[in-house]
């Protein structure tokens, strides 16, 4: 079953990170992808944001130049001292699953996370944490290509394969390299609210929220020209969304029969008619979470979902929370 991530909310309020400053680990062969994305979030200046912006560095190992992918040359700005003042440390990749990182910087990431920093992972940097000893007794995820190494090499952590980015409290770890933009967007919705996350994906090109697990999934977004108005039966679709629908009225709309519906729309979504619908739902009742004070069933009846039962039923399917716990956490 697809999924987005799985959430355990956190004590961060929004409006203002409790400590803005956000380091990221650079070491000699470093993800330049990867990086970019950390830079790219919490690195330009966003002055539409507010005067409580991120801070943002980086780190080594000795504080010495690194030499990245593809050649690249950084100076960085300091040694790994660095992290221990910082509200949040970026791993973003590591050169190699099978290399074991320096016991120096191990014992630096140990420290900021005992000094109530967030460590984060993108992709292969999920192995930096686990060999920290940062996600014992938790769950977490990395690239899909990983999970047979990663399964073999940590039996203490549990992988989750299907989701984007994993956080249980402070420590948090996304898919692949794309997956990390989707985590630095959940962290600027934490910290900031929706409305900022959004700002910021906006400016990025991007959906605040992406749906699918690693298998990438494209949920919504559907050329309204498809051939023979299958598009526009979308949104249709979309339009009605808090109606009861079946696949029959569906395929109706769509001048098909169940099973040719049913075929088609897999193929140009991913999913099934039913499990599209419920995506949908789930997200219009997110937004109306998100940006209204409405009572859970008025939430479930506008969505589609019915009642606040099933509201709650699909909220702790897809995002492994309660809508109330979704509330405190990225309500405004």
């Amino acid at each position: 079953m697809p999924l987005i991530a799985k959430i355990m909310p956190t004590s961060t309020r929004h409006g203002r990170t409790p400590n803005p400053l956000v380091v990221a680990l650079m070491y000699d062969e470093f993800c330049v992808f990867e990086f970019a994305c950390v830079a790219e979030v919490f690195g330009l200046p966003r002055p539409e944001a507010g005067p409580n912006w991120y801070t943002f560095k980086t780190a080594s190992l000795n504080g010495r130049n690194v030499v990245g992918q593809y050649g690249t040359r950084m100076a960085v700005d300091t040694d790994v001292h660095g992290l221990l003042d910082a509200g949040t440390v970026i791993v973003p990749g590591w050169r190699n699953p099978e290399e074991r990182p320096p016991e120096a910087l191990l014992q630096a990431l140990r420290r900021a996370h005992a000094n109530g920093a967030r460590i984060v992972s993108i992709c292969s940097g999920a192995f930096v944490l686990a060999e920290a000893g940062l996600l014992d007794g938790r769950r977490a995820t990395t690239h899909w290509r990983y999970r047979e190494v990663f399964e073999r090499r940590y039996p203490g952590v549990t992988f989750e394969p299907d989701v984007l980015y994993m956080q249980e409290g402070t420590v948090i770890t996304s898919a692949g390299s794309a997956a990390g933009i989707d985590m630095c967007l959940h962290l600027v919705r934490s910290d900031f609210g929706v409305r900022t996350a959004n700002l910021v994906a906006k400016r990025l090109v991007l959906p605040p929220h992406r749906e699918g697990g690693q298998s990438q999934f494209v949920v919504a977004p559907v050329d309204v020209r498809e051939s023979r108005g299958f598009g526009r039966v979308l949104e249709k679709i979309r339009r009605k969304i808090d109606h009861p629908m079946t696949i029959e009225t569906m395929a109706k709309w769509a001048s098909l029969s169940p099973r040719s519906f049913h075929r088609r729309f897999l193929g140009a979504t991913g999913m099934s008619p039913g499990e599209w619908l419920s995506v949908q739902r789930v997200n219009l009742a997110k937004s109306l979470i998100e940006e209204t004070e409405d009572d859970f069933e008025s939430i479930a009846a506008k969505s589609g979902l019915g009642t606040a039962a099933n509201l709650r039923h699909q909220f702790k399917k897809r995002l492994g929370l309660s809508p109330r716990s979704y509330r405190r956490g990225f309500a405004p």
